[in-house]
């Protein structure tokens, strides 16, 4: 069986070491990373089923790290490490695409779950979009085309790319127009029951989805909230 192969980017030699070892005793290959750069060039060179970043490091920040990542690879599972207490150095990762973070200190049993966590949600995210439901492979969500086979929106002439979790997302809006959909059930939907993260991410997604789908981003008509409960795809069409 092919083992999963995670990069750990940690400048803390202790941390690192223990990070290592504790994942190769779980069957899983680890590559050591002691910086930014180092973690970069490994990511460049070698594939990986998942990246651990620590946020705080010398050089290339995790934060630098993460940015440059998703400018190539939008849907890279990626777990970064922060400081107790600091819920900025969260929020920031999770803004520029962190699927997960874990708060040091942390225990084993927290870490391997998180893990296992993010690597089903991206092996869900992989699948072919006819496996994933009734969806047609191209349709009109507000003013824009959506092509789920390219991952890609097109509207006025311009085509853009879309993430697993933001094609998720549209699928599931358009199965369901008109509804109210809380913020629980949408991070069920497309994150999975074992979601350890907080609804911040959910409205990330939606804030660049709109800028995708939306004529007018900051003025919403076709992905309206609903404050206090959630979202709701607006569909005159169904009316």
């Amino acid at each position: 069986m092919k083992k999963i192969k995670i990069l750990v980017a940690e400048d803390d030699a202790h941390i690192r070491t223990g990070l290592i070892d504790t994942l190769e005793s779980e069957g899983y290959e680890a590559t050591p990373a002691v910086n930014g750069e180092q973690a970069l060039a490994l990511y460049k060179t070698n594939p990986y089923d998942l990246i651990i970043l620590d946020i705080m490091m010398p050089g290339k920040s995790g934060y630098d790290v993460c940015r440059e990542i998703r400018t190539q690879n939008s849907d890279m599972p990626v777990i970064m490490l922060t400081a107790k207490g600091e819920e900025i150095d969260k929020v920031v990762g999770l803004q520029l695409g962190a699927d997960d973070y874990i708060t040091k200190p942390f225990g084993v049993h927290e870490l391997l779950a998180r893990i296992e966590a993010v690597l089903r949600r991206a092996a869900r995210s992989r699948q072919p979009a006819e496996e994933s439901g009734d969806t047609p492979p191209v349709f009109l969500f507000g003013q824009a085309e959506i092509d789920t086979v390219q991952y890609r929106a097109r509207k006025g002439g311009e085509d853009m790319d879309l993430s697993a979790k933001e094609l998720e997302l549209l699928k599931y809006f358009y199965n369901r127009p008109n509804r109210v959909l809380s913020r629980d059930t949408l991070l069920n939907a497309v994150w999975g029951l074992d979601y350890f993260g907080t609804t911040r991410t959910l409205d990330q997604h939606i804030a660049r989805l709109r800028k995708k789908i939306e004529s007018e981003p900051r003025q919403p008509s076709v992905i309206k909230t609903v404050h206090g409960v959630g979202y709701r795809y607006e569909n005159r069409e169904t009316d």
